[in-house]
């Protein structure tokens, strides 16, 4: 049986006459362990399936199971130990007022865990920040440091499964692989599930045993990591997609004339 399994999901917004379908019967199962990247452009429904799959989304039909148990609306506290989510943007998902003992404290205290501060000690050393970070502020952090903190408060109520929203999209290029890396590494110490949204291909190829092309909310195709890097595709779509990601070119700075 697949960790999580999501069946014929469909996720409808809007009303009053302006209805937008931003999911139409997207069906995906995860391996327990495995890495499995969601693709496509932007407003292709890749971010909404981790939204509908932790609540933030209404699921309008269809089913998500986790451990072959359906969700419930809304979710309950054990869901939660269970699934976290890691968002695109460090600063907008960390309150800017809290010191990062307290970002990381306060789930422990909700779910009632004991020993809390060595809790977070540890969280903030296994994502390699170390135990001087814990009263300090966001603004008091670099983006990568920021995101860092981020996956701790992800990892620090010991989940099964990690959802993954563009997690190093709005940090430096330089700082990106680090992130990824510090990821791939917890991943394997933690025994953990990962579902991963990324544009960047690239990123998958790297993180994902499997992926899923998005388009308009549906799917278009399933791939392997290997299917991927040897352009192994059956749609059109994803043929584009795969000469976009490798095709992209930054524009030279105009030169100046004397």
């Amino acid at each position: 049986m697949a960790l999580i399994e999501i069946e014929n999901l469909e996720v409808v917004f809007g009303g009053g006459g302006r209805i937008v379908h931003a999911l139409r019967g997207v069906s995906l199962s995860v391996e327990e362990g495995e890495s499995f990247g969601l693709v496509g452009e932007s407003g292709s429904g890749k971010s909404t399936v981790l939204r509908a799959t932790c609540g933030l989304a209404p699921v309008t039909a269809g089913r998500i199971l986790i451990d072959g148990i359906p969700v419930t609306t809304p979710r309950d506290p054990s869901f939660y130990r269970r699934v976290q989510m890691v968002f695109q943007d460090p600063y907008a998902s960390l309150h800017p007022r809290h010191t990062i003992d307290r970002v990381l404290s306060e789930p422990l205290a909700i779910h009632g865990f004991d020993r809390r501060e060595a809790r977070v000690e540890r969280a903030l050393i296994d994502v390699g920040l170390g135990t001087g970070f814990r009263f300090r502020y966001p603004h008091q952090l670099s983006g990568g440091q920021r995101q860092r903190v981020a996956i701790a408060r992800a990892l620090i109520l010991e989940p099964k499964v990690i959802l993954l929203d563009e997690p190093t999209s709005a940090l430096d290029a330089s700082i990106q692989a680090e992130v990824l890396n510090l990821l791939d590494r917890l991943r394997a110490e933690h025994g953990l599930t990962y579902v991963l949204v990324s544009h960047d291909l690239a990123v998958v190829a790297h993180m994902c045993e499997r992926l899923m092309v998005m388009q308009g909310g549906q799917v278009v195709e399933q791939l392997s990591r290997e299917a991927l890097q040897a352009h192994a595709t059956t749609k059109d779509y994803t043929r584009n997609l795969l000469t976009a990601s490798e095709g992209f070119t930054r524009a030279p700075a105009p030169q100046s004339r004397p």
